[in-house]
């Protein structure tokens, strides 16, 4: 799990041994059923991917709670909604398939999981017609599940879930700036 550069901060710090005992104890590669009530249970998480030449990108993904479904031990899939069409993050997976997941919940009993893994991006899944706005489908392998300390996350709570978020039955809200004057003539039409 730690490569050169870790280990060289891991040893002018002195944390080595507490590194190891926090892999040896608390990563895994497969996920737990804790693991799958807590991502279940948020509307959000982080998403960091690179591309071929190892430039980074740091998305955050929103839905409703549920949208993303731990499928297996070994299989995360959370769907692609329609966005920006900058295609940052999923364009990075077909070129570099390495990702970095993060859930956090940020109320009175703060938690964060991190995943790493391999990711696919999925166009034909009967899952897509299951998943109300999804145009792709996101399958994640992963390699390194392991939670994280939250003593710095805040505690916070949700006012209101975004009016973007998609629900089975309820035609789809477009966001202002698709019709901008500047945009209107290059917004592409929604694709389901």
């Amino acid at each position: 799990m730690y490569h050169e550069g870790n280990r060289a901060l891991q040893d002018a710090f002195g944390s080595r041994a507490l590194a190891d005992r926090l892999e040896e104890k608390l990563r895994r590669d497969r996920f737990t059923e804790d693991d799958a009530a807590f991502v279940a249970s948020l509307g959000f998480f982080f998403l960091a991917t690179a591309d071929a030449d190892g430039r980074p990108d740091c998305s955050f993904k929103g839905g409703p709670p549920g949208f993303v479904r731990v499928a297996g031990p070994d299989l995360l899939v959370f769907p692609d909604y329609d966005g920006n069409g900058m295609f940052k993050s999923l364009g990075n997976l077909g070129v570099n398939p390495h990702v970095g997941l993060l859930f956090i919940a940020m109320g009175e009993a703060p938690k964060r999981l991190r995943v790493n893994g391999r990711a696919v991006v999925v166009r034909d899944d009967p899952l897509i017609g299951e998943t109300p706005g999804a145009q792709l489908l996101v399958k994640v392998t992963p390699t390194d599940i392991f939670p994280n300390c939250p003593r710095y996350v805040p505690n916070m709570t949700l006012a209101a879930a975004s009016p973007y978020i998609p629900a089975a039955g309820i035609p789809p809200v477009e966001p202002k700036w698709k019709v901008f004057e500047m945009f209107a003539d290059v917004v592409p039409p929604r694709r389901r």
